[in-house]
């Protein structure tokens, strides 16, 4: 598992770890733990027809009927742990005999056992379940003595093949009855011939071509059934209700090498051809079944059928979608191949009331469009959809919002037709903004850093009240943080990334519903008192404060950013903020999350995309459920409509906002074709056509692989391995877990590279002195392959002193550290807005004899090693300021009270209360202990000195275009790592970037300042003096901007030429140069 976490990085999976919970498999299968979805537990099974009128007693199995309806195969922590508390605490209970009977269609009962335990005799073991006792003509059966009343819980399984799980009261029945492939316990012995045989709440059916379905259901005939009025169930007699029904014939050659590549997660399915006198494209628009029988025409399986193959085939589309204004006219398009009408509802206010006109929409090939007046341009509109749903097995008539609004009212609640041509909504000078962008030579020259649009300005009292938390405030020009942002330029900065700014879910766009936090009364609890978080959580979701990775309408700004969310005014805002950042200096990022959505179904204004094509946007599993391994509701790329719905909504950020590059949340769930088909569009806007120069637009995202997707399962996705040579960057998360220790979903203690791994051990257990200094040594490598920009073909000596390319060093997992291919590929970073702040972490890991100011530090080197890598250095805001969140480790909703940045420097929001029990509640006794000492609250003087480091870091980033190499070539020619091998100095990277000189073979000269650079990263408690042969005689001497630097420690660092001995303080990073004569 800890692969798997590692894998996560600084995803957004944290962001939603409170919805899902960890579920133990048996040692059998894996000593791994999967974070499983609460969702995955608790959809209700629509109940078969033909037992609604039975008198059978079944029982409804609770928790434990839950977690088997949704994933047969987990087993319950009990069942894992074989607990034996239940016989410890009854043992003068009296011992009765209970029986469970177990009935499979093969009457095959030789292999199947059933493990038991609870309130058990004798609880057995994994590998030895109790055989059955007995056959008679139900089935098979087993006798279990169980202590009188107690509960016996019970798995029946073959080995790794797990059947069924429950738990049986016996102090309500003494029999129970299982049948093979049905989810319920039956108190009383049922009639087999009327237990349905399947279930249409299901969908184990994919229908991937026009003449073919994809299934594994057992039976030797195969009938597809439809209805248009949603009446279709299983009874014991097969699936009735239908107006059609269709004999599929299974093809042995199976399915064809395009359908398994399409979709490689049912290679190995049954493949059943579709007659061609079928009408596909009628039969889409009902409830579908697919049933199998037996040679003897007994019933065998049925199921519901998915949809999202077929329907690519038949219905893909690249025409106009969403409200389009041209002339004298407005055009409305929707996709929606499965719905049986579309009416378009026309309103005059943003809430309230009935629509003014109620207009029938015409459809062509899936898609439904109307025409109408320029008048409506400024009117709001919804969609009415009467369209089968799978989630309720009924026709629904929904409304909803258009996938492709360009304008939305207040929380979503209607879209708006808006022309964004019209020039009041354009700022002065927005037509010419592409020539006022700062330069970009190359994507090399990036440097990002990373702002919640709220945290910038809600608590700078230099901004307009009235603008604070708001796109405005960026265009408040002698404000605090606007000051801040502008020095950052002038130093090297390059791009400022927003977090989620689109339509979310998470906050009211009203904000007279607000409840805001009252900071004076918080400030009169104590550093550690828990009293903040209390009254924070008590209005965590009726604040003003989420990140928003929770999107709705991807392609409309977030409404609560905006000084009126109803209207227009939203889209003028957001474009005078991307104008204003673009005048600071710094091109605008945005944070984009295509991975998931918030909602699905056919209800609440939440849903979009699922109450008008049902199934079809969200990735399904094999039982037709949605998949929610991201959070909630993973959306499926892999679908035409829904790459396409991506690449278009990137294309129009980029286009009508003029956004400058884009930041994928859970990138690896999307599948690699949509990530480079959207770079190739991006890279294709011009100036002249497009009114903006793509060739600058960059993309970058979370490469992380795991879930449904995870080795390209459901098709090659974006990952780390699977983009490099792409130009599209990935978090490389090796960096940051080495360098500050230990991962994300670990012990906060653990130590790292420059928390003091060996060196100043806090007290956390990480192994003896020579286990620990053999770690560090290891992470040291990685280090340096990051410093590399984590190319698999550069060669390291490694700390064995053996020569290793970067993609032959592996982590513990197994996997190669170095995964990129060119430095365009990697994005190095050692803090972000998941889990805690770099002075947080570095705070809980540090032990506790290292003093604040060494602990201020240790937060400069890690940003340097950050500023000074190859590659592309992505900083958290704050991270130059010793920002806290007072040790939150997941503050997304958190509230502005710990996310708050102070731009006036005075505080670091250190001590402000104990985070949030939720997340933080079993650290509390360290963070107690932290949070009182008054002696870790950073002076101002303290936070000045974080805040000129990062200037002088980028200065003397772009000071020297070495630091900023092009090519993997130039990497592995330029760079070269010193204090190398066994006798290498613990703590210490030296590396060195090399220059040619011009009109010499060889290497080309780059710099016409400086033939050498050299970086030492003194991560030592201590000073050191290395001597490195390689540099004697050479005339180096500390970089300019150090010897003016506002840190005294870092200007006594010297080199000694006659020896090649450098001198570096300790907790320092020193920059050498060879300057030319």
């Amino acid at each position: 598992m800890v692969g798997i976490l590692r894998a996560f990085g600084a995803g957004s999976y944290s962001k939603c770890i409170s919805d899902v919970k960890a579920i133990c498999l048996h040692p059998a299968d894996s000593a791994d733990v999967f974070a499983v979805s609460k969702t995955a537990f608790t959809g209700a099974r629509e109940k078969h027809s033909s037992l609604r009128n039975t008198n059978w007693a079944i029982t409804t199995g609770g928790k434990a009927r839950k977690q088997r309806n949704a994933r047969k195969e987990i087993i319950s922590m009990g069942a894992s742990l074989g607990d034996k508390e239940g016989p410890a605490a009854t043992e003068d209970r009296k011992v009765t005999k209970v029986r469970i009977h177990y009935n499979r269609r093969d009457k095959n009962y030789d292999s199947w056992g059933l493990h038991v335990w609870g309130d058990v005799r004798d609880v057995t073991q994994w590998d030895s379940p109790l055989a059955p006792g007995g056959v008679d003509d139900f089935g098979c059966y087993w006798d279990v003595d169980v202590s009188e009343g107690g509960k016996l819980q019970f798995l029946i399984h073959a080995g790794r093949e797990k059947e069924f799980e429950d738990v049986m009261d016996t102090a309500k029945t003494q029999s129970i009855w299982v049948v093979s492939d049905y989810r319920d316990v039956f108190t009383e012995k049922p009639d087999l011939a009327s237990i349905p045989r399947g279930e249409l709440g299901l969908a184990r059916a994919l229908w991937v071509t026009e003449d073919l379905l994809a299934a594994t259901l057992e039976g030797d005939r195969f009938f597809l059934h439809a209805c248009g009025e949603a009446k279709l169930s299983v009874t014991g007699r097969g699936v009735e209700g239908g107006s059609m029904k269709l004999e599929l014939k299974e093809d042995i050659q199976g399915l064809p090498a395009k359908v398994v590549e399409k979709f490689p997660h049912i290679a190995g399915y049954k493949a059943l051809r579709v007659p061609p006198e079928a009408d596909t494209k009628d039969l889409v628009k009902c409830q579908l079944a697919l049933s199998s029988r037996d040679s003897t025409g007994v019933p065998v399986d049925a199921t519901g059928v998915q949809l999202p193959g077929v329907l690519d085939e038949l219905f893909a589309y690249d025409g106009p979608l969403g409200a389009s204004v041209m002339e004298r006219k407005v055009t409305l398009h929707v996709w929606a191949p499965t719905a049986q009408n579309v009416r378009l509802m026309l309103y005059h206010s943003p809430s309230g009331g009935e629509p003014f006109e109620v207009l029938q929409m015409q459809e062509n090939k899936g898609i439904w469009g109307l025409e109408g007046p320029v008048e409506w341009i400024g009117k709001y509109y919804l969609y009415e959809v009467s369209v089968f749903h799978p989630s309720t097995l009924r026709v629904e008539r929904t409304l909803a919002c258009d996938p492709y609004s360009k304008g939305l009212s207040a929380n979503g609640e209607r879209s708006l037709i808006v022309d964004l041509s019209d020039s009041s909504l354009k700022p002065e000078g927005w037509d010419d903004l592409a020539s006022e962008k700062p330069q970009l030579a190359a994507f090399t020259d990036i440097s990002i850093y990373e702002l919640h649009i709220r945290d910038f300005s809600s608590a700078d009292e230099t901004v307009d009240a009235a603008l604070r938390g708001t796109y405005l405030a960026f265009t408040e020009k002698d404000s605090a943080g606007v000051k801040h942002l502008r020095n950052l330029a002038n130093a090297g900065l390059s791009h400022l990334h927003l977090l989620p700014s689109y339509d979310f879910a998470s906050v009211d766009e009203v904000k007279k519903n607000w409840k805001l936090e009252d900071f004076e009364m918080l400030r009169k609890f104590p550093p550690d008192g828990e009293e903040q978080q209390a009254v924070i959580t008590s209005i965590q979701d009726e604040d003003a404060f989420n990140w928003g990775y929770d999107p709705v309408n991807w392609g409309v700004p977030e409404g609560s950013y905006s000084t009126n969310p109803d209207g227009p005014v939203r889209t003028l805002e957001y474009r005078r903020m991307v104008q204003a950042i673009n005048r600071m200096g710094l091109r605008v990022v945005l944070d984009v999350v295509y991975n998931h959505l918030h909602g699905s179904g056919p209800t609440g204004r939440h849903t979009v995309h699922d109450k008008i094509v049902p199934g079809y946007y969200l990735r399904l599993n094999k039982d037709g459920k949605i998949e929610n391994s991201t959070c909630v509701n993973n959306t499926a790329s892999e679908h035409y409509m829904v790459d396409r719905l991506i690449v278009d909504d990137l294309r129009h950020w980029a286009v009508n906002y003029k956004v400058d590059g884009f930041r994928f949340d859970l990138m690896g769930h999307l599948m690699k074709s949509t990530m480079l088909r959207a770079q190739s569009v991006l890279r294709g806007l011009t100036l002249d056509g497009d009114g903006v120069d793509g060739s600058k637009i960059y993309l970058y995202g979370e490469g992380w692989d795991f879930g449904e997707v995870a080795s390209n399962a459901r098709g090659i996705n974006g990952t780390q391995k699977n983009l490099a040579g792409s130009g599209i960057g990935s978090f490389n998360d090796r960096f940051r877990d080495t360098i500050i220790g230990g991962s994300p979903f670990g012990d906060p203690q653990q130590q790292g590279f420059l928390t003091g791994l060996s060196l100043q051990p806090n007290d956390l257990h990480q192994g003896d002195e020579r286990s620990m200094a053999d770690s560090l040594a290891a992470i040291t490598d990685w280090i340096c392959l990051g410093l590399a920009s984590n190319l698999r073909t550069y060669v390291l000596t490694s700390n064995k002193g053996e020569e290793v390319k970067g993609e032959e060093v592996l982590t513990h997992d197994g996997v190669p550290v170095a995964y990129a291919s060119g430095p365009e590929d990697l994005v190095n970073y050692v803090s972000a807005h998941d889990n805690e702040t770099l002075f947080d972490i570095i705070m809980m890991k540090t032990a506790s004899e290292v003093t604040l100011n060494e602990r201020c530090r240790i937060n400069h080197m890690a940003t340097s090693l950050v500023a000074l890598t190859q590659g592309i250095p992505f900083f958290h805001a704050g991270d130059d300021m010793l920002r806290s969140k007072s040790l939150d480790r997941d503050s997304y909703n958190s509230g502005d009270w710990f996310n708050r940045l102070d731009f006036s420097y005075e505080t670091n929001n250190f001590g402000v209360g104990l985070p949030p029990k939720a997340k933080n509640g079993s650290k509390w006794p360290l963070m107690k202990r932290l949070l009182a000492d008054p002696k870790n609250v950073p002076s101002k003087d303290q936070i000045l000195a974080a805040v000129e480091n990062l200037k002088e870091l980028l200065k003397i980033r772009f000071s020297t275009p070495l630091f900023r190499l092009k090519s993997s070539n130039d990497i592995r020619t330029r760079i070269r790592f010193h204090n190398r091998g066994p006798s290498g100095i613990p703590g210490v990277i030296i590396y060195s970037i090399e220059d040619g000189e011009e009109g010499d073979f060889g290497l080309a000269q780059l710099d016409r300042k400086y033939r050498k650079v050299v970086v030492i990263f003194n991560a030592r408690p201590d000073g050191v003096k290395s001597e490195v042969e390689f540099f004697r005689s050479l005339q180096m001497s500390l970089h300019p901007i150090q010897m003016t630097s506002r840190d005294e420690l870092v200007k006594v660092s010297t080199f000694d030429a006659t020896t090649g001995t450098f001198s570096v303080p300790a907790r320092t990073t020193a920059v050498f140069v060879e300057a030319r004569q």
